[in-house]
């Protein structure tokens, strides 16, 4: 399965997708990069004159390239295609902001996949290589019934 076809297969519009490359994906993790633009919506509210990516957003991020991806890939064998990954726990050290326009990479590590429930080490870099959140995501696999 390529990249691509991973991308392809994201269950999330364009409105809410915070992955722009998928650079590597393997058994073991993945890694991925993002940038937040400057015009997103949530930096006019968050927080006024000095905007910051709120931390739900950076999990999604990290949850999107470091869960979802490599559940995907970890899943491309599966026959159905109704298959989707949800977040069930995830704890997070947040450590640096993330300013409008910053590029972000995600890389992720698997702890284990086993009975349906995807677990990973993930961890968020900035362009100069320092760690701005790190921490662990768990997620389950959702057989979607009726398409």
């Amino acid at each position: 399965m390529t990249t691509q076809e991973i991308l392809d297969k994201l269950p999330y519009g364009k409105s809410f997708l915070f992955v722009d490359e998928l650079l590597h994906v393997d058994e073991n993790g993945a890694k991925g990069t993002y940038t937040y633009v400057k015009d997103l919506p949530f930096y006019e509210g968050h927080f006024k004159n000095h905007p910051v990516t709120p931390a739900v957003i950076l999990t999604e991020t990290m949850a999107q390239i470091g869960l979802v991806c490599l559940g995907i890939y970890l899943l491309k064998n599966e026959t159905s295609q109704n298959v989707s990954m949800a977040m069930t726990s995830n704890a997070i050290d947040f450590l640096k902001p993330v300013a409008p326009g910053e590029q972000v990479t995600i890389t992720s590590e698997k702890v284990y996949f086993r009975f349906n429930k995807l677990s990973c080490k993930v961890k968020m870099e900035n362009a100069a290589g320092e760690t701005v959140c790190k921490g662990n995501i768990s997620g389950m696999l959702i057989s979607k019934e009726n398409g």
